[in-house]
């Protein structure tokens, strides 16, 4: 089985070696370039706690801090790892969705505790800060990278599809799978998804990727790159 990555370069290189281990092989074209802004560390005065809403969030935020004791709230497990794998230890994770993850901030966290730090992207997905400043809480968001969209799809992804040597397409976020989309409808015929499935890591982003016309789009049953990945292996 073949399978095409849409995500960004470093997280699409663990993923091809876990796919690998289960004998499917990857083409990856990424969705999104990344770009950090490097700068001086933040200011952490008041804070008490760091909300991250992507992988990306953890690396930019580590750029330029090395303070790790802080708690950190996750929206799902890739961010999660990230984390753990830069030294955070107090990690709470989220189910993969803003809504669940400002859910979990109030269930765990004072509104008179302090300043809820969202490290971010140019592009935000969900209304994070409309839900904790109304449920009453102190929210700040910096912006530490920039996440540019990609054009066009990469002439290898074109060769490969035309040859129908790819049976799947892994789509990690709303935005990713809308990126995806436009390209493949400026770049491919109309029919030539026809035979490949959709493998998506949630119903949001499964919304974006029925845009086009797919064999079957497939939902993980829960928000996570293992499940993801038990799917894409099953074949379904």
């Amino acid at each position: 089985m073949k399978v095409l990555i849409t995500r960004s370069e470093v997280d699409a290189a663990p993923l091809v070696d876990l796919l690998s281990a289960r004998n499917i092989v990857s083409v990856v074209d990424p969705m999104i370039k990344v770009e950090l802004r490097l700068g001086s560390p933040l200011g952490l005065t008041g804070v008490q706690a760091l909300l991250m809403t992507s992988a990306n969030g953890v690396r930019a935020y580590c750029a330029r801090n090395s303070e790790r004791d802080l708690p950190l709230f996750a929206v799902g497990d890739a961010t999660a790892r990230e984390a753990m794998a830069n030294g955070f230890s107090n990690i709470f994770t989220a189910r993969g969705d803003v809504s669940h993850l400002a859910k979990l901030v109030q269930i765990k966290l004072s509104k008179s505790g302090g300043v809820l730090l969202h490290v971010a992207g140019t592009k935000t997905a969900g209304d994070l800060a409309g839900n904790l400043l109304g449920a009453g809480f102190e929210y700040r968001r910096d912006i530490l990278y920039n996440v540019v969209a990609a054009q066009f799809l990469h002439s290898n992804t074109i060769m490969a599809l035309t040859k129908k040597e790819v049976q799947g397409v892994l789509l990690y976020s709303p935005r990713t799978a809308q990126i995806f989309c436009r390209c493949a409808v400026a770049d491919l015929d109309e029919n030539m998804l026809s035979g490949v499935t959709a493998y998506c890591l949630s119903e949001a982003v499964a919304d974006k990727a029925k845009a086009l016309k797919w064999r079957a789009v497939v939902v993980a049953s829960s928000p996570t790159q293992l499940e993801l990945i038990h799917v894409v292996a099953r074949g379904v």
